[in-house]
């Protein structure tokens, strides 16, 4: 407590607390949807799980505010914006920039994944078939699934920031445009146009983040120069300009007018998207739609992100007023030191919960929806919290010690350019593992439970990136 009372007194005045929260409660409510929403069952007499909204059709809409991956990005975008903006301003580079970026990542991640690696290797060894290792840490590392387009609008935050600052907000709604054109390939063909989608419908709304943290940091220069000196004139990220193209190029507003209007709007189109559109109502993946809300982002899906970015800005004063509290702004920072490792880690405990009641034989498995159902829930919801705070206990501290930043090593235009080239080969490694893992059969026999090429490829990249942080990458010996 002491420590986070010394984090919360050195908080700077300027900072953004809201975005704090918002990432907070984005982990809180993923955590406790997986959790809440799970079913488990048994099939061929092993433990198996499955999500419980294909048998509550009243809950789709409330997965509207329940899929808060929209939020990630968000948040996310005003992170990473903040983060590159205040690197250049000490005028280091993106390359390095991308490389303290990827110690947060990749780490905690490396961790659960050479664990779980262990764990499959020593079950499989013990005489555990290798296809029902790999459905168990398939099921482990649904994760992962996001951290794949995590990892690459990081990757491509240098170039999308710089044409934020030159096209403003006319990037998103063309990234928009782009995942409307890949539902049509969903629904008339060909459906590998819709493949894009994974990447422009998260990109879109990484942007919104840019522009929010630049309608910030334009807001703090009104309010706090004393020589006036405000946002440089017609600059797209100020709102400078005017006539039909300045309208997308300017700064996001952050009025709650603004708000109102996207949140209404927002509805309005998921409502006629859902309705009279071929979407489906869930924002979740749902068994047997045609759709897929979430797997590639839909229209639908940004028409969601739109009205809960409106939310988001309804709510900012009220919250960033009860931020300036104490209390609620040391249980944000508490939250925020694990963040990582709650989302990691927390199907593992649902893994080792499941298999230790198993185990015990008292497993329950209450039919979808009935009185035994709801009531589980509530001692079910406190055994993963206890199993996941000891996993955070243990694996918590990998997570903090990632914030240091990186050596250098690498001096001259040649040895940055070199520097950028390995930046970009090891996030290449780490996506490539972390997408051959996502996309292998859950049920394919794997002793580790990873498919080996996925586990080298993407050790190879976090290797390479942990040794540019050290700065040894390109020191020569002393002769």
């Amino acid at each position: 407590m002491r420590r986070l009372r010394q984090l919360a007194q050195r908080t700077p005045p300027g900072r953004e607390r809201y975005i704090d929260l918002l990432r907070a409660l984005a982990i809180t409510m993923v955590v406790l949807g997986h959790w809440g929403v799970t079913v488990v069952g048994y099939d061929h007499g092993r433990p198996a799980g499955h999500s419980a909204l294909g048998d509550l059709r009243w809950a789709w809409p409330l997965t509207w505010v329940a899929q808060v991956m929209p939020v990630f990005f968000l948040v996310g975008g005003y992170a990473n914006a903040a983060s590159l903006a205040a690197r250049r301003r000490r005028g280091g580079s993106a390359a390095g920039w991308l490389v303290d970026r990827s110690a947060r990542l990749v780490r905690p991640t490396t961790v659960l994944l050479l664990v779980l690696a262990t764990g499959a290797g020593i079950a499989t060894l013990r005489g555990a078939g290798p296809g029902q290792v790999r459905t168990v840490l398939w099921f482990a590392t649904i994760p992962l699934w996001f951290l794949v387009a995590y990892v690459a609008v990081v990757a491509l935050t240098p170039p999308m920031y710089a044409l934020h600052r030159r096209f403003g907000l006319a990037v998103p709604v063309a990234l928009v445009a782009l995942v409307a054109l890949g539902d049509l390939g969903r629904l008339l063909g060909p459906a590998a146009l819709a493949d894009g989608n994974y990447l422009f419908g998260w990109l879109a709304v990484h942007q919104l983040g840019f522009a929010w943290y630049d309608a910030t940091r334009a807001d703090t220069r009104r309010t706090g120069d004393a020589a006036g000196a405000g946002p440089t004139a017609g600059h797209p990220a100020d709102g400078g300009g005017s006539g039909p193209r300045a309208l997308f190029r300017r700064r996001l507003p952050l009025s709650r007018r603004a708000g109102a209007v996207l949140l209404g709007g927002g509805l309005a189109a998921l409502l006629l998207l859902t309705a009279v559109g071929p979407y489906p109502v869930a924002m979740l993946h749902v068994p047997g739609e045609r759709l897929d809300n979430a797997a590639p982002p839909s229209l639908a899906l940004m028409a969601t992100a739109a009205a809960q970015l409106g939310l988001i800005l309804l709510l900012r004063g009220p919250a960033g007023r009860r931020l300036r509290r104490s209390g609620p702004w040391q249980a944000v920072i508490a939250v925020n030191a694990v963040a990582l490792t709650l989302f990691l880690w927390h199907l593992t405990a649902a893994v080792l919960l499941v298999g230790l009641l198993d185990a015990l034989g008292v497993l329950p498995t209450p039919p979808v929806g009935s009185a035994a159902w709801w009531a589980w829930r509530v001692p079910w919801l406190l055994a993963l919290a206890a199993v996941l705070a000891v996993l955070v206990a243990v694996f918590g501290p990998v997570e903090a010690r990632t914030r240091r930043p990186a050596a250098t090593g690498l001096a001259g235009a040649g040895g940055r350019r070199l520097r950028a080239g390995l930046a970009v080969a090891g996030y290449a490694g780490v996506l490539a593992g972390l997408l051959m893992n996502s996309l292998a059969p859950k049920t394919a026999p794997e002793p580790l439970g990873l498919p080996a090429p996925a586990l080298v490829a993407y050790l190879a990249g976090a290797g390479l990136l942990r040794l540019l942080r050290s700065g040894r990458a390109g020191r020569r010996r002393p002769g």
